[in-house]
């Protein structure tokens, strides 16, 4: 297929769905199925889920089942609530139950104990997946996708330890099956590859058409430069390869999230997870080719970009299986979204191309509207990440929770504008109807208000009066998964408190939030310059009037989160973020040295006085991860690790002459799962 593949629907009308259903024909659902897949991600939910209910009434067929309970899974975790994941689950324990009707029946213990033995007894592995028929192939495909979703609301809904305990067992049958799926298509493709080979060799001709064209919508061609693949069977039709593709590459890239110290043991049962690998399988589904990098070097950043001149899929609509789109989508999650927590393998120009070809295969859909949006945020470009998040909502109305995931984003794009006021607009909004996280909602929204200069003092009054009633609510709102509480649920809980301890009064608070979101991250450097780093710069001369120390309630606190704040600015004013698409116009008033030296006079500051801190402890750790950052952006590559190694090691580095240690600090979690990514990724030069 040409680069540029056709991205228009195969779809004029609905499939018809043949009746009374027979297992043996469940395959013949797949276009009644790919069809509600093409409404749903239109934006069209309502009649897709309408579509689905209609054509399997007794949720008994195979795929209409599944695809059921995948739409009510999606709406369980939009809502956050619980009847909502709760109905959820029962759809997707259907789903299970009916792919276990499907599913080849395991042969007794006796029988698969000598299969270990006896291989050609096809009892185990891929020999007993070639025993299968279609139909029961894609029924341990289905069986896996049902049981993964299920698992993941169980987790999310689980009230204890236990209960999360038992749904991460089931991800351990999940990845088997994935795993055992995946090996099987590579065997046959490598048996087909091995064919294309002998028949070549003994071809006198030298034509550029190998193989043979494939059928059932396979995409088999000769490995090029193109795509870097190898060839791909026809014996194995698309909806099952984009299945397995989605299962083996989603269940390989959540292992190599997991701390490294976690992925060894696990590599010790057989479960290696290579990063490159996983998001290579998810590309297959599309035929993306491999991935392009780092989106720049770090040592300059972008400036310009033209993403018409990059190369579309490899596979059409009319090739493609029913899962490619959701293969898609889970590359932009990663790429757009995970990579905030990671460096590794992150690509905004794959992210690019996937997002421009899917937007013109749904102009109006909704969750390619998000990751235009949350490219152009992770671009420093908010304005233009808000235009998107905007359309979103325009989109579609018949899910109001989706609005609420543009609420979100838009509130972090205001903060990385510095428009406090736009940013409490989306925080009312959340904190009024959603329910993922109400204290975070709250405690934004509080923020944003105290922080507002609009109006006049009699209107500044009232907000203030209504951030202390937020302040006050915030700990009592916060939840638990698996029993567990939520990090930045307890770090919000904590500032709450503290503002409350301090007669109503934090110190910078709305710009303490932008650091979590990364929305300084993403903010415009002359945004950074002339509206951030005033702020701060504001507040420590206050804090350096005379008396101020004896005065000032929670002073070297202030003092400290103000100098990591002011090193946080300077630093992206130095460096901006790898991804970043600069205005060519844009000039700062200082030199990339001069911010840079700044930058770290600023974090050493935080390093000397970090003893004397009270409460915000997280401050020197969070400093010396930063400061590891900017070293590695001026070359220092020893001297970052030195930084990133003193973060992971476990000593407690605010310590003073009395020897007092703290423990666990804010959001300890978090910064170790970037740190460890940091030092990963030191060698591509996206610090």
């Amino acid at each position: 297929m040409e680069p540029g593949a056709s991205y228009r629907t195969i779809y004029t009308s609905p499939p018809p769905v043949k009746t009374p259903y027979k297992a043996t024909e469940a395959l013949d659902d797949l276009p009644g199925v790919s069809y509600a897949l093409d409404l749903f991600l239109a934006s069209k939910m309502h009649e897709s889920e309408d579509y689905c209910n209609e054509s399997d009434k007794n949720k008994e067929r195979l795929y209409f089942a599944t695809g059921y309970g995948l739409i009510q899974c999606v709406k369980g975790l939009m809502s956050y609530a619980d009847e909502d994941l709760l109905a959820g689950i029962g759809h997707t324990k259907q789903g299970v139950l009916i792919a276990s009707q499907h599913r080849k029946k395991t042969p007794y213990l006796a029988s698969r104990l000598a299969g270990y033995v006896v291989s050609s007894l096809n009892t185990t592995g891929v020999g007993f997946i070639r025993t299968m028929t279609d139909v029961e192939r894609h029924a341990e495909l289905v069986y896996a996708e049902s049981l993964f979703e299920k698992a993941l609301l169980g987790i999310v809904y689980s009230g204890d330890w236990l209960a999360f305990v038992k749904e991460a067992l089931n991800m351990r049958t999940i990845i088997t099956i994935y795993r055992t799926l995946y090996k099987y298509v590579c065997a046959v493709d490598a048996e087909y590859a091995a064919e294309l080979a002998a028949s070549a060799s003994t071809s006198t001709s030298t034509s550029s058409s190998a193989s043979t064209p494939p059928t059932n919508g396979s995409t088999a061609t000769l490995p090029t430069a193109s795509t870097g693949y190898p060839p791909e069977s026809p014996a194995i039709d698309a909806h099952f390869r984009s299945g397995v593709y989605l299962g083996a590459g989603m269940s390989t890239l959540i292992l190599s999230l997991l701390p490294s110290r976690i992925l060894n043991i696990i590599e010790l049962f057989g479960y290696a997870a290579t990063r490159a690998e996983a998001l290579e399988i998810l590309g297959r589904a599309g035929g993306w080719g491999r991935t392009s990098g780092s989106s720049s070097s770090g040592a300059d950043t972008v400036t310009k970009t033209n993403d018409d001149d990059e190369e579309g899929p490899r596979i059409s609509t009319a090739e493609e299986g029913v899962r490619r789109t959701i293969c898609d989508m889970a590359l932009l999650i990663f790429h757009l979204v995970l990579s905030s927590y990671t460096f590794d393998g992150v690509d905004t120009k794959m992210a690019a191309r996937i997002v421009k070809w899917n937007l013109k295969r749904y102009p109006e859909g909704v969750f390619f509207l998000f990751g235009a949006g949350r490219l152009a945020l992770m671009r420093s470009q908010p304005a233009q990440a808000i235009e998107y998040y905007t359309k979103a909502m325009a989109a579609q109305k018949q899910y109001r929770n989706l609005h609420h995931i543009s609420f979100w984003e838009m509130a972090i794009a205001r903060l990385a504008l510095g428009d406090v006021d736009g940013s409490a607009g989306c925080w009312t909004e959340l904190e009024k109807e959603a329910t993922w996280s109400k204290s975070i909602y709250s405690y934004g929204l509080a923020v944003c208000l105290l922080e507002s200069t609009s109006g006049t003092e009699e209107e500044r009054k009232k907000r203030e009066a209504e951030a202390r009633k937020l302040m006050e609510r915030v700990p009592n709102l916060r939840q638990k998964i698996a029993g567990k509480s939520i990090p930045l649920e307890k770090f919000v809980a904590r500032k709450a408190r503290k503002f409350l301890a301090q007669s109503n009064r934090l110190a910078l608070p709305a710009l303490e939030i932008s650091y979590v979101f990364l929305a300084i991250a993403h903010a415009p450097r002359r945004v950074v310059e002339q509206h951030m780093l005033p702020s701060v710069r504001k507040l420590l001369a206050q804090l350096e009037e005379p008396k101020a120390e004896s005065t000032w309630k929670g002073y070297w606190d202030d003092y400290c989160l103000a100098r990591f704040l002011e090193g946080v600015c300077l630093r992206y004013i130095a460096f901006p973020d790898p991804d970043a698409i600069l205005d060519p116009t844009e000039v700062v008033s200082m030199s990339r040295d001069e911010a840079a030296k700044a930058s770290r006079a600023s974090f050493e500051a935080v390093f000397e006085n970090g003893p004397k801190i009270e409460l915000d402890h997280h401050l020197v750790y969070h400093a010396h991860y930063e400061l590891g950052r900017l070293v590695a952006c001026l070359g220092d590559e020893t001297e970052a690790r030195r930084h990133f190694e003193l973060v992971l090691s476990g000593k407690y580095l605010e310590v003073g002459p009395s020897g007092k240690k703290i423990g666990k600090y804010s959001m300890e979690n978090a910064l170790h799962m970037r740190t460890q990514a940091a030092v990963e990724a030191l060698h591509q030069k996206r610090l």
